[in-house]
């Protein structure tokens, strides 16, 4: 009897092992081709932090397609896109309070509706869709969208610094959206 509890708890810690292993292989994959990006903006009394993971376009059309038209995204690949503040913001006209959000995107061929969800989330969708929960949405406003002459082959989030105040720049393909923080 003790020789087959040997052989199980042998072959239960053998299944686990493999499957941690198969699980770390496939973070691993995955973000060869969607790496990691941490973007900072520490200027002019902001303290914001942008983390995301980058897909290329590898020649695909990307919004209204790879990326449907009035669907929740995920903002990016892999695990949810996180944007920090340190200090409260004024943006659209509403206030973001001073902490942590996942930032979700509803993309549409001539406005974005950009989200700011409350909830952190370990991973960006799930088997039934986007991971977001619409319940702990803080923030929510729609911006314009922009044709950009350039194509951008990997999906890039910036902050860009204007005499007024500092956008939040999204691109991709041949699209930009921007929404103004004061």
């Amino acid at each position: 009897m003790k020789k087959a509890a040997k052989i199980i708890l042998i072959i239960t810690v053998s299944l686990v092992a493999l499957g941690y292993g198969g699980y770390q292989y496939l973070i691993y994959s995955t973000k060869q081709h969607s790496p990691e990006e941490v973007v900072n903006h520490k200027k002019a009394g902001y303290d914001l932090e942008v983390f995301y993971n980058r897909p290329y376009k590898k020649g695909r059309k990307i919004f209204g397609s790879l990326v449907p038209f009035d669907r929740v995204w995920r903002t990016g690949a892999n695990e949810a896109t996180t944007f920090e503040t340190k200090s409260d913001l004024l943006i659209d006209g509403q206030t973001l309070k001073a902490g942590k959000y996942t930032l979700w995107t509803i993309p549409g061929p001539e406005s974005w509706k950009v989200i700011f969800n409350d909830k952190q989330y370990e991973w960006g969708v799930t088997r039934n869709g986007p991971s977001r929960q619409s319940e702990y949405d803080a923030l929510v406003v729609q911006v314009p969208v922009e044709t950009t002459e350039e194509v951008m082959e990997q999906f890039t989030i910036n902050f860009d610094e204007s005499a007024s105040n500092v956008q939040l720049t999204l691109s991709w393909d041949l699209t930009k959206v921007s929404v103004p923080i004061k």
